[in-house]
């Protein structure tokens, strides 16, 4: 055998070992890589700090990540129509309802409430702190010309309050109304600035209150205040028909953790400075088929 043939085999050969080597040692991605489910809801979940405490117990159990996507809700739901979430966690039943009757989620579950609030300066200039209506209060702020900032961003807040200008029969705009398309966090921070108005979730205003000077003026009904300020959340997989590439399995498995016992005991044992942030109500003795499907579909 001539000796550049031999020369030959010994670098196949040693291609041979090197490539067998990487196969064996190097780290396989498909072996090493933690699952991962995509949550997109809304900010006021997020900036409560209530998936700090929920998420990471689901993470533990099922050896998952959770790639959290806080966004207001309209945008959450934009998310998952596009493929981009597993499940949605979000706050505005009549979008929840046209994206299930649309087709782009399934298998939705009531999940928890909290109201939404009106705050505002402790000086109150409008003078709305002795109005229990929504609606009156936020006619009187639009005749005093005092500012109100607005979330602006499409999220469950945003349509809250748009609702209740329409019920109002107020048209806001002009200087005194500021659209600044931002979380609840953001706005909230905003307003305080300004000495400002604005409508927030319960729970983000409790995890804020002691760093801004704004106060509770119009109360909604978890302190026995206007109903209309009800803040109910819910739960909804994306369809596996649409994408067949989400981790529906996953977010089964997640919205079953969160409407657990377990889940619902962490849901409503949340608090901040001994307030409550969130009541759980995924749990009833009482059939509750509403929860299912959307309105049109109930009768």
């Amino acid at each position: 055998m001539s000796s550049e043939k031999s020369y030959t085999r010994f670098i196949v050969f040693s291609l041979v070992v090197l490539m067998a080597s990487v196969f064996v040692f190097a780290p396989s991605s498909e072996v090493t890589a933690q699952e991962e489910l995509v949550l997109a809801t809304t900010t006021s979940t997020y900036d409560s700090g209530l998936l700090g405490k929920l998420n990471p117990v689901f993470e533990d159990r099922f050896d998952v990540k959770i790639k959290v996507i806080a966004v207001g809700t309209g945008a959450a739901i934009r998310h998952a129509e596009n493929g981009d979430a597993d499940v949605i966690m979000v706050h505005a039943r009549p979008a929840e309802d046209e994206f299930m009757q649309e087709g782009w989620g399934v298998n939705r579950r009531d999940l928890m409430y909290n109201d939404f609030v009106i705050i505002g300066p402790e000086s109150d200039p409008a003078g709305i702190s002795d109005l229990e209506k929504a609606t009156a209060a936020f006619q009187t702020i639009a005749e005093s010309d005092e500012k109100f900032i607005s979330r602006g961003d499409d999220s469950g807040t945003n349509k809250k309050e748009l609702s209740i200008w329409d019920a109002a029969g107020v048209e806001p705009g002009g200087k005194w109304y500021l659209q600044i398309g931002k979380g609840m966090g953001d706005t909230i921070v905003q307003a305080d600035q300004m000495g400002a108005y604005t409508m927030s979730d319960r729970g983000t205003y409790l995890s804020m209150k002691d760093k801004i000077d704004l106060e509770i003026l119009v109360q909604g009904p978890v302190k026995g205040g206007d109903p209309v300020l009800m803040n109910p959340y819910g739960v909804i997989a994306v369809n596996p028909a649409q994408y067949p590439s989400v981790n529906y399995s996953m977010a089964m498995a997640y919205i079953g953790f969160v409407t657990s016992p377990r889940g619902q005991d962490i849901i409503g044992n949340y608090q901040v400075q001994g307030e409550q942030l969130f009541f759980p109500n995924a749990l009833s003795e009482e059939p509750n088929f509403g929860q299912y499907v959307p309105e049109e579909f109930r009768n």
